[in-house]
């Protein structure tokens, strides 16, 4: 396979794996990878994947070789919640959550970080498009719900003004009785009491 061969083959992928360059040509020899590289042709992302090296990276295309890279997961945290405008801007990482095991990728292009929640916790996000870009991200709720979940210590009012969150924008977005119905679901009564004493900060704060 030659390199303008790969973009062909790949010009639908924003991030494509070598999984995906072998299913194409089963002959393929990973070293041209690395020559291609050297060359500035193509960019690591991390072991495995990689996006041409002329693609331009907004915080949508991190978001979708957020979801590509780590399955299954999708964005939350704090880059759910600065995406929904619920916090003042979006952390260093793309934050995201996952069934699988807690990992941090950091590589050239972006870091990358996933959180474990339980399977019967992944739940609560959307596909959501801009233009041809394509990722799950969190809904508001789900976002501040997997963030009171995975972070213990946060239950006190100074922990929860910490996180800056913009109270009327959150009553804008997040129907409360689903806010309530969503929390129920992690089962856990500390997280219930948790996400009531956020809910009385909010509105009053709001």
């Amino acid at each position: 396979m030659t390199y303008l061969e790969l973009r062909r083959s790949m010009k639908e992928f924003l991030v494509f794996s070598v999984r995906d360059i072998l299913k194409v040509d089963p002959a393929f020899h990973r070293r041209r990878l690395n020559e291609w590289q050297d060359k500035g042709y193509i960019r690591k992302v991390i072991k495995g994947f990689y996006i041409f090296a002329d693609r331009d990276l907004d915080e949508w295309a991190l978001f979708e070789i957020a979801n590509r890279i780590y399955k299954p997961s999708y964005v939350s945290l704090e880059s759910a919640l600065a995406y929904h405008q619920l916090i003042p801007e979006s952390a260093y990482a793309v934050t995201s959550v996952s069934t699988r095991r807690t990992y941090r990728f950091v590589s050239g292009v972006a870091g990358f970080r996933y959180r474990t929640v339980r399977p019967d916790l992944f739940f609560g996000y959307d596909l959501t498009s801009k233009g041809s870009r394509k990722a799950k991200i969190a809904r508001p709720e789900k976002a501040v719900l997997d963030l009171l979940y995975l972070n213990p210590r946060l239950r006190t009012e100074p922990d929860f003004a910490g996180l800056r969150l913009n109270g009327e924008r959150f009553f804008q977005l997040v129907n409360v009785p689903g806010f309530r119905a969503a929390a129920s679901r992690f089962a856990q009564k500390t997280l219930t009491v948790k996400a009531e004493r956020l809910l009385a900060f909010l509105q009053r704060e709001g």
